[in-house]
Formats: structure tokens, sequence, C-alpha cells
């Protein structure tokens, strides 16, 4: 579904309806996380709908790396030759290096996010490790998309910016499956970090907000983000 002029969301319903997004800029593709999926099918058949071929996939860039995200990740490399992007925080867990940090396991939140809680903490499934090329920080330009540092889900947490278009990607920072909430409670390895990245991201209102898990919001998309900073202060 192209979400915005160039801009196209990619959905499966594994890893908590997690979602990836595909910028066409310029004649050339950037990625942005990679599904949970191994094979890439999903993201490879996308890029065939749009008219296009792996060899367009320039960069890959990642906002954390949990599993859910980084499933096609190795694949789509060794077709395309993609530079990977990703904050040097989460570098050495997306090489394979090191687990993610778990999260607490008492209950809270939906019960429906429960397993993936249980997943970190056994660091199941593993992803295929893929080295990172590149680290991006602050401020950083890939492709279309502007970095803005979003620390407190994980400490690299990345969303982008892609002014012209009004979308804004915030990974987990934002969720709309099982509902509408700021990201999935009891995530968040800093909840102080994670209030303040949250009115952060509120205050550049865009037009469309691109999540990690659930549908992107293309309505009233930065009074929604909005009301969820107020509620988390």
């Amino acid at each position: 579904m192209e979400i915005a002029e160039g801009v196209h969301s990619i959905g499966q319903t594994k890893g908590g309806h997690v979602h990836a997004y595909l910028f066409d800029h310029r004649n050339e593709l950037t990625l942005l996380d990679t599904l949970f999926d191994d094979d890439a099918a999903l993201v490879l058949a996308r890029i065939r709908e749009i008219g296009r071929s792996p060899a367009d996939l320039k960069r890959i860039a990642l906002t954390h790396a949990h599993r859910s995200h980084l499933g096609g990740l190795a694949t789509l490399k060794r077709l395309s030759g993609a530079l990977i992007y990703a904050h040097e925080w989460e570098a050495d867990i997306i090489a394979g290096e090191r687990v993610a940090q778990p999260v607490s396991l008492r209950p809270s939140g939906p019960l429906t996010t429960y397993p993936f809680r249980i997943g970190l903490a056994l660091g199941r499934p593993r992803h295929a490790p893929c080295p990172v090329d590149r680290g991006l920080s602050e401020g950083d330009q890939i492709g279309p998309l502007r970095v803005v540092h979003i620390p407190g889900h994980t400490p690299g947490h990345l969303a982008f910016h892609w002014e012209e278009r009004g979308v804004l990607a915030v990974g987990d920072a934002v969720a709309t499956w099982p509902r509408i909430d700021a990201g999935w409670p009891g995530f968040n390895l800093n909840e102080g970090q994670y209030r303040g990245s949250l009115r952060r991201l509120a205050q550049i209102e865009a037009s469309v907000i691109a999540v990690g898990h659930g549908d992107p919001l293309t309505e009233r998309a930065a009074e929604r983000v909005h009301a969820l900073a107020e509620g988390s202060s």
C-alpha cells in the first residue's frame, strides 16, 4: 500500500502485525526494517509490484534490533548488496554477536504482546546475523530520510523523517496493534527517555506516522501522537 507519494507500507501478521516501509526517491529504494520472515518474500514482492528489482535497493535502515524487524535482513543484503544502516548501540545485536536486552516479564499491557516478552527473555527466535555497514546518529541523512535518535524503547532506537512528504517512521515508539498506544506497554528499557522521545516526535507534526506494529496512521496522525505524548507524561 502506498501511504504517501513514494512511500510503500509492507505488513505481515507475524511478529505482531509488524510493518516495514519502502521509500522510492530519485530512482533508488531505501527500506526501513525487514519484517519477520527470513526469506524477505513480502518485501521482494512489493519491490517487483512497483516495477523495480532488488538491485534498486541501495540502503536498508533499521529502527532497532528486535527480531520482528530483522527477519529478512540477511536475505535482502545478499540479493541486493544494499548498505545496512543502524545506530551503533544496535549493531552487534544485528550482527549476531549479542542478544537483545530482555524486558520485564511482569504482566502489563495487552496479553497478545506477552509472547514477545518471552521471546526477548529467551533470545528466540534468532535472526540470521548480518553486519551493519554504517552507523547512524541524530541528524544524519539516508536517502530522503533524516535520522531522529529516540532512545527509550532501546538505547539506539531511531526514527526517520521525510519532511517533504510529511512522513515520520517511528518504529516501536508508537503502535496501532493491538490498539493505538504509546508503543507496547512494558517493552521500553528506559521509560523516562521514552517519554521524552515521544514528546519530541509529537513536535514534528507529521501527516503520516509509519509505525512498527500495526497499520500506519494516515488520518489525524499528528493529533493522535500528541494525545499519546500527553498521556505518557
